[in-house]
């Protein structure tokens, strides 16, 4: 990307030096799967703090190793690697240090590919909040990929979760995935969710929309509960009632991974992306993949990825190994 835009109008494709052969302690890898993210799309747009231009776009992925360099110890060819989060993932070939990469156990590569960025956010959001077990959590956006994946985690967690979509066609496949409860949004939210969770209401809400919606979800916590916000897709500020915050004694805070990635200690990263991976391979959580794209269709992805109504992720697969569409 070299100007701020709509994705699909403003990505370009460009051509680079094959990497060299990997060095001590470097490991060659084909990027075989990258997911595109709501945040692809914002970046895109110039909605992140950092605006730096040009940039290679790709949030997240996954690849094989195929060459690895001298005194590489823990990777050999063949391994399947997580990438590094904000790694330029839309290339078909990295070179990277060794040191920190994260093999990947058996299992199906769509469903590995998409570990680095929704898994962590809601395992993280939920370890976080003061829960115990039996405890309702209600989210918006539910149908996305991160809801689908707190979904799972809350079940495999002992919480029961209360689910926010905006179309009732979502609720079979919630439903499957181990939610407790789906509601379609609207103005009498409190009033339904109610009564579902009873008079204490949820404990904690998880909101990705912002805006009105931000509010609807606040009326249905308990005295004390929580509030996290991760996400912006309304593009509007939130709007909550003081009176929740100042009178009910709710509170209220904000998520982004990229802190988390920034701050966390390698060790507690390593054992949270180990704990997810073998999650997603025994089938506990998931979320699907509607299409992988090769990279020379990247402007079709990206409208795909921006298209209402979707049933799964749109992916991108740079070196053409995982393509569906």
């Amino acid at each position: 990307m070299r100007r701020f835009g709509p994705a699909a109008e403003v990505v370009a494709i460009e051509r680079a030096p094959d990497p060299p052969a990997p060095g001590a302690g470097e490991v060659l890898v084909s990027v075989e799967l990258s997911p595109i993210e709501q945040a692809d799309l914002h970046r895109a747009e110039g909605r992140f703090a950092d605006r730096a231009l040009p940039y290679l776009g790709g949030l997240e992925g996954m690849g094989r190793v195929v060459a690895a360099g001298e005194a590489t110890l823990a990777l050999r060819p063949g391994d399947r690697v997580l990438l590094p989060p904000l790694v330029g993932a839309w290339r078909e070939r990295l070179l990277l240090p060794a040191a920190g990469l994260i093999r990947l156990p058996p299992g199906d590569p769509l469903a590995l590919g998409q570990l680095t960025v929704n898994p962590p956010t809601a395992w993280l959001i939920l370890r976080a909040a003061s829960l115990a077990p039996g405890d309702w959590v209600i989210q918006n956006a539910a149908a996305s990929s991160c809801g689908r994946y707190l979904i799972g985690l809350a079940r495999w967690m002992g919480f029961r979760t209360l689910n926010v979509v905006r179309r009732p066609e979502h609720e079979p496949a919630l439903r499957a995935l181990g939610a407790d409860a789906v509601l379609v949004d609207g103005p009498d939210l409190a009033e339904r969710a109610a009564a579902i969770t009873g008079p204490e209401g949820a404990r904690l809400a998880v909101d990705a929309v912002g805006g009105a919606a931000t509010g609807r979800l606040v009326a249905t916590l308990g005295d004390g509960g929580e509030l996290v916000v991760y996400g912006m897709l309304a593009g509007e500020p939130c709007l909550v009632d003081p009176h929740h915050l100042v009178h009910r004694g709710v509170s209220a805070r904000g998520f982004f991974l990229g802190a988390w990635l920034a701050e966390a200690q390698a060790g507690e990263r390593a054992e949270t992306y180990a704990t997810l991976a073998t999650l997603i391979a025994e089938g506990r959580i998931a979320s699907p993949v509607e299409a992988v794209y090769p990279l020379d269709r990247v402007r079709d992805a990206l409208t795909h990825a921006a298209r209402p109504g979707r049933t799964g992720r749109i992916a991108l697969s740079p070196d053409g190994s995982l393509v569906t569409a």
